[in-house]
């Protein structure tokens, strides 16, 4: 296993780890100050030291005062910098690569595009921004990358994003950083960073005949969607096409982007954001469709955004 956890291996670990340092020595001056203060004062008032003791209030208000300013300044500005860095992890850039995530007691499912799947461990090409979509089929887990310098919570009922980029090859370690049952312990698993030749050809020797797009097809045909999203039956549906990533206007007047927690949602709770000028018809498949299912579903939908491109194919 390459790495102990505090050698950063992301191109977010860096920054982290940043943050991480300047907090440290912040704390650490703060600390030498209070104690240096408690050293001084101990020396300076000590028993029978010619040290005036009269009006000390009001001769050290100034200054405590302004150091503690300064100090909730520093230490705001740290939060600050820390709240940059967090908000950018929910935003992964648009030519990521995708890999779903379910998490289960007590194992980590992993999804790939292509079709592949895996448990416990999760493969990805160096210096390639992976965004990872996440969710879980019971209780909270947590994905923690210690390498990498991430955590994020992995809920039931929705959709968690995280992206990374890898700069060094290796097996590194993936834990679940919740307690989620009584063999928490064992939902491990490894992350493996491999060259670009290296990961094509696993993705070569783990394929199958169907990818992640084509076997949501299947479903969305064999659960009866296409009746009326692909136009074919009398009930007047949305259109799918060009629909992931594009803004929907809604009954209520409001817009929201039509990304994976917006399809999932749409799938388990119709009702709970409706497009604008359409009847809330659609069925719930909440019970009915599980996230491995959904996970096929929502790539398929996902799939018809860049079919409906130019140069691409209409289903």
């Amino acid at each position: 296993m390459t790495p102990g956890p505090w050698y950063g291996v992301s191109s977010t670990s860096v920054l982290t780890d940043r943050l991480l340092v300047g907090l440290v020595l912040v704390s650490a001056a703060v600390l030498a100050l209070v104690f240096g203060l408690m050293v001084l004062y101990l020396v300076r008032y000590r028993h029978n030291s010619p040290t005036i003791r009269g009006q000390i209030a009001e001769k050290t208000f100034r200054f405590e005062i302004s150091w503690t300013i300064a100090t909730l300044v520093v230490f705001f500005g740290l939060f600050v910098w820390g709240s940059f860095i967090y908000v950018d992890l929910f935003q992964p850039p648009k030519n990521a690569l995708k890999v779903y995530v379910v998490a289960k007691q007590w194992m980590w499912k992993v999804e790939y595009a292509g079709g592949q799947r895996e448990i416990d461990s999760l493969h990805v090409p160096v210096d390639k921004t992976i965004e990872l979509v996440m969710t879980s089929e019971d209780v909270i887990h947590d994905f923690f990358l210690p390498a990498f310098r991430l955590k994020r919570d992995v809920l039931p009922g929705q959709y968690e994003t995280l992206w990374f980029k890898a700069e060094k090859t290796g097996i590194y370690h993936l834990f679940c950083a919740q307690f989620c049952g009584t063999s928490h312990s064992a939902m491990i698993g490894t992350v493996e960073v491999m060259s670009g030749p290296d990961y094509a050809g696993w993705l070569a020797r783990n394929g199958t005949s169907d990818t992640l797009a084509q076997q949501g097809q299947a479903l969305f045909i064999r659960y009866g969607c296409d009746g009326c999203h692909g136009g074919h039956g009398t009930v007047r549906a949305p259109s799918l096409n060009g629909l992931y990533g594009s803004p929907v206007p809604l009954s209520d007047g409001t817009t929201t982007i039509a990304d994976e927690r917006y399809i999932r949602d749409s799938i388990l709770e119709p009702t709970k954001q409706v497009v604008a000028s359409f009847q809330p018809v659609m069925p719930s498949f909440s019970g009915v469709i599980g996230e491995d299912d959904l996970v096929k579903l929502v790539a398929y939908v996902e799939s018809l955004a860049a079919n409906s491109q130019p140069g691409g194919n209409k289903p």
